[in-house]
Formats: structure tokens, C-alpha cells, sequence
């Protein structure tokens, strides 16, 4: 691909935000920037070659290492390589996609994949170290809680050590949730800057038009039938389904605001029905269980047609 002139400059800007962003992380920003990370990677990465690519990555590389030693301890600047290397197979796995002209669906999927891979390759290498994760994370937060006044421990409405024991079990929704955040809001700001440069990126299918498999019905009312039975909080199975049931109470909420998309479509409405209820269903945690059977139903019993058919 030709990059001369503007081109070429941009591609620096590009190299360079990805080089603040880095920084950044030593700053109480470092929370909000790392949500950016990939995006001035996946830019690069799709609008030049592979060898400009390597070479304007190992160029950011370098530089974050030197400027970061001249501040931090040589820790941080390792830390912060270690990062950036993390991105970096879930970029070049969407940025293949993205020349490919997939669909938007397969770049998230792929990118989500990618990303949970590699945590669970880190808990393992982790473990293989003697660094335990999950020990770590329980011992966090009985520090946190004991940290409570006693007026909040009393609104806790069940026993301290159970409470930890069952965060640290949902480890698997955490990270599930944390891929797939990364994967859709890297896609969406990406394609936005691609598009904007001359690239054609497919676009996800209209909200309106999100329709999850029947078989989720069926996936879902087994994990709840299972859910009442299964107590024992130390048997794998309970853990399984800890993760599984929010995992797919989650999706039918989306499918419920799909729903409400598509009705506002379908009778021509304005667009603030479904846009309340993504508000209410961020504020209002009523709403996500209201959602949630609205997708449900609209999943089991096609509510789409009867309301095409009218």
C-alpha cells in the first residue's frame, strides 16, 4: 500500500497516540485510555504492510521504554511492554479480518476469542510461577471488606467469606465480560477512523435486526431449572452455572432492547422508546429483568412476525 505524503504523517499521529495512550497508564487516566489501546494498532495495522507495521511498533515500543525509565522505576516500562504485546495477537487477528472485508460479527467473535485465549493462557503461566490469581483477588477483597464500617457490613446480605467466594468464582464471567467489551468497542471506534480514511469495513446489522438462536431458549431455562437444584457452592457445576445463567440473562436483555428497536421501526415511532430503555436498563436494575423476558419471548415465540403480519 502507497503511504506517501499525508499519509505517512498520519500514520505517525497514529504511532504517536498509541505511544500516549502507553504513557498514560502511569496516570490516574490509566483506567479510561487502556479501553483505546488497540484502536491506533488495528488503524496501523490495516492501512500499511506488515514490515511498516513491526517497524513503527517496535519504534513505539522502544521509545515508552526509555521515557518510562526516566520516570518510573525499569518495572513499569516492562509492565507496560507487557501490555502492549498483550494487544497485539487480537489486532493483527481483526486486522486480518478487516482486510478480508469479513463480517463485523466474525472480527468481534475472533477478537473476544483471542483475548479470553490469552487470559487464560496468563492465569496458567501464572500459576506455573506460583502467583495465584484467584488467591490474590479473594485476599483483596476480605482486606476491602474488613475495611467496611459496620453499617455497611451489615447491608451485605449474606456471610463475608461466601460473598468472596463466589466473586472469585465468577472470575470466568469477569473475563468473558472484559473480552467482549474490548472486542466491540475497539470494533466500533476503529471502523469508524478506517471508514473515515477510505477503507470499506463492514458495519454491524442494525440493532433492529439482532435475532439470537432459538436454541439460547432452550440453554437458558435448563440453567435455571438447574440453577434452583444445584447449592453446593464448591461443586463445579455450581461455579459453571454462576457464569452461564447472567451470561444469557445478559444476551436476552439485548435481545430485548432489539425488540424495542424494531418496533419503533416497524410502527415508525421515535427512536427514545428504545433508547429509555437502555437507560433504564443501566440505572434501572428492574429493567434488565424485564429485558431479559421481553428477549426471551421475543427469542421463543416469534413476537417479530405477528408484528410484521399486523
Amino acid at each position: 500500500m502507497n503511504l506517501l505524503g499525508s499519509s505517512s504523517w498520519r500514520i505517525v499521529g497514529w504511532n504517536v497516540l498509541f505511544i500516549v495512550l502507553l504513557l498514560s497508564m502511569g496516570t490516574p487516566f490509566g483506567l479510561i485510555t487502556t479501553g483505546f489501546i488497540m484502536i491506533p494498532l488495528l488503524y496501523m495495522y490495516v492501512r500499511t504492510n506488515i514490515k511498516l507495521f513491526a517497524a513503527h511498533y517496535a519504534v513505539a515500543l522502544i521509545l515508552v521504554y526509555i521515557l518510562t525509565g526516566l520516570v518510573f522505576p525499569g518495572w513499569f516500562g516492562a509492565l507496560l511492554l507487557a501490555i502492549a504485546l498483550f494487544f497485539l495477537p487480537p489486532v493483527i487477528q481483526m486486522g486480518n479480518l478487516y482486510k478480508k472485508k469479513a463480517p463485523a460479527r466474525s472480527v468481534m467473535t475472533v477478537g473476544a476469542v483471542t483475548l479470553l485465549c490469552e487470559l487464560l493462557l496468563s492465569l496458567v503461566i501464572s500459576y506455573g510461577f506460583g502467583f495465584n490469581w484467584v488467591e490474590k483477588m479473594k485476599q483483596f477483597m476480605r482486606e476491602s471488606l474488613d475495611t467496611l464500617p459496620a453499617s455497611l457490613k451489615g447491608m451485605i446480605p449474606m456471610d463475608a467469606d461466601l460473598v468472596v467466594q463466589l466473586t472469585a468464582q465468577m472470575l470466568p464471567l469477569y473475563m468473558i465480560g472484559f473480552s467482549l467489551f474490548y472486542a466491540v468497542f475497539t470494533h466500533w471506534l476503529a471502523r469508524k477512523a478506517l471508514v473515515r480514511s477510505g477503507e470499506m469495513i463492514p458495519a454491524f446489522r442494525p440493532v433492529r435486526e439482532w435475532m439470537l438462536p432459538r436454541s439460547f431458549v432452550w440453554y437458558y431455562l435448563v440453567a435455571l431449572i438447574m440453577e434452583y437444584f444445584v447449592k453446593d457452592p464448591n461443586s463445579i457445576l455450581f461455579t459453571i452455572l454462576i457464569n452461564l445463567v447472567p451470561i444469557l440473562s445478559f444476551a436476552f436483555a439485548l435481545q430485548g432492547i432489539a425488540l424495542l428497536f424494531f418496533i419503533a421501526y416497524r410502527k415508525k415511532w421515535n427512536k427514545a422508546l428504545p433508547i429509555i430503555g437502555i437507560i433504564l436498563f443501566i440505572v434501572f436494575p428492574p429493567t434488565y429483568f424485564l429485558l431479559s423476558l421481553l428477549g426471551l419471548f421475543d427469542v421463543a415465540f416469534p413476537l417479530r412476525d405477528r408484528l410484521t403480519k399486523k
